[in-house]
């Protein structure tokens, strides 16, 4: 399934900063806990997902500091930070809203329309 661009764009911050909320992870590690969370649907890229996380650094939603993985290489590890939580809070709240509303329409939706009767 191909899920729309501003679909994604709209979900990119609280996906991010809900993973980064269970623990610290580098880059390559948060584009597979999306695919893992969406199962397989979303297929993220690097070019889509280290500008939003400079974006969420700059916002002071997001740390970085540089690590030395188990084989020796350097990674970037990124963290919340308290600014990044309360923002989770808030776009929690926000998406609660939306899905609320979308799913009251598509109940809606799945029911035969009332029918009406049309006077001669």
């Amino acid at each position: 399934m191909r899920i729309d661009k501003d679909l994604v764009a709209a979900s990119a911050t609280p996906l991010v900063l809900g993973i980064l909320a269970d623990g610290d992870l580098y880059g390559y590690a948060i584009l597979k806990r999306v695919s893992e969370l969406s199962g397989g649907s979303m297929q993220w890229t690097d070019g889509m997902l280290y500008p939003l996380l400079h974006r969420l650094e700059r916002l002071g939603h997001v740390s970085s500091s540089w690590g030395t993985s188990e084989a020796g290489r350097r990674r970037k590890h990124y963290a919340i930070t308290a600014s990044g939580r309360a923002a989770l809070a808030d776009r929690q709240e926000q998406w609660t809203v939306v899905a609320d509303a979308l799913r009251q329409v598509w109940q809606a939706a799945q029911q035969p329309p009332a029918t009406t009767e049309r006077w001669a």
